[in-house]
């Protein structure tokens, strides 16, 4: 399982300091698990939250959930201690926040070789700002090692000096940019939280909007939100169906020395034959992972 090919439906934020709940993430149905190290950490409980998740990580426990550690900026007394920490404890990832150049991934592509991080171990970006979204394309193409950009769509409405509206207009153009610029480098990308956990309606609508602007899936900040991604963010069984049928006919029209073929009056050709082995693929890796869990 490739890192850009993985699921990464539901992408759950937890907080290092919290000792109960990085026991509680080997048993939740996430896909990925981001162990924070950043906002959800206050200042003088930095240190243990790193030596906590170190720990807890080097334990493992975990299953095949993507487990990815978000350390504090480089600049903060904190940030290089927890790479040179982290670099090392066996995390599938590195995510780094509130990235705006080339430059500042490729200094933690440096710090973590110097600490000894396997290579392996990948690379994530926060998108979170005016100017990260402006230089998403240079992010993007900055290092092998990067497999996902993350959406951190709370810190960029306040720095747009936005609001959160409902069909999330003041975001879309930041949301575009990232994903062309995932797309274009062959990388994941995961949208941003949605804030309100009361707001179920809301939730599924936020999910909806995410798949068909492309996203692989979803950032959350409650367990109670993973079911409800996990399922938006899944193919359907319809789907599923459907891309089986329209792969069967077109390499049966193939074999024929035909490029295209009608089913069930659609007009199938190469592009959606590729989007529905894509999606069938997927399709056996989430079944792949939930069987891996439950082992």
């Amino acid at each position: 399982m490739t890192s850009t090919a993985r699921p990464r439906r539901s992408v759950l934020y937890m907080p290092g300091s919290n000792a109960r709940a990085l026991e509680k993430g080997r048993g939740l149905p996430a896909d990925s698990l981001i162990l924070d190290l950043e906002d959800a950490v206050a200042p003088d409980a930095k240190e243990l939250a790193r030596e906590q998740i170190a720990a807890a990580v080097a334990a493992g426990g975990y299953g095949a959930r993507e487990i990815v550690v978000r350390v504090n900026d480089l600049k903060t007394p904190w940030g290089k201690e927890d790479v040179k920490e982290i670099a090392a404890c066996g995390a599938d990832a590195i995510l780094l926040p509130k990235v705006e150049s080339a430059a500042m991934v490729q200094e933690l592509e440096a710090l973590m070789v110097a600490s000894g991080a396997p290579e392996h171990m990948a690379i994530m970006c926060m998108m979170e700002t005016p100017l990260g979204m402006l230089r998403a394309d240079e992010v993007a193409g900055s290092s092998k090692r990067l497999s996902c950009l993350v959406m951190g769509t709370s810190d960029l409405v306040k720095d747009l000096q936005a609001a959160h509206t409902p069909d999330r207009l003041p975001v879309l153009t930041s949301l575009g940019l990232c994903i062309l610029a995932a797309r274009a480098h062959g990388l994941a990308i995961v949208d941003g939280v949605h804030l309100d956990l009361q707001d179920d309606t809301g939730f599924a609508a936020s999910c909806v909007q995410g798949r068909e602007l492309g996203f692989d899936g979803k950032t959350l900040i409650h367990p109670k939100t993973i079911a409800a991604a996990n399922e938006a963010f899944a193919p359907s069984a319809e789907d599923i169906a459907w891309s089986r049928k329209i792969i069967a006919a077109h390499s049966e029209a193939a074999a024929e020395g035909k490029g295209v073929v009608v089913v069930d009056g659609k007009l199938i050709e190469n592009l959606h034959v590729e989007s529905a082995q894509r999606l069938v693929s997927m399709a056996g890796k989430i079944e792949e992972l939930a069987a891996a869990n439950a082992e």
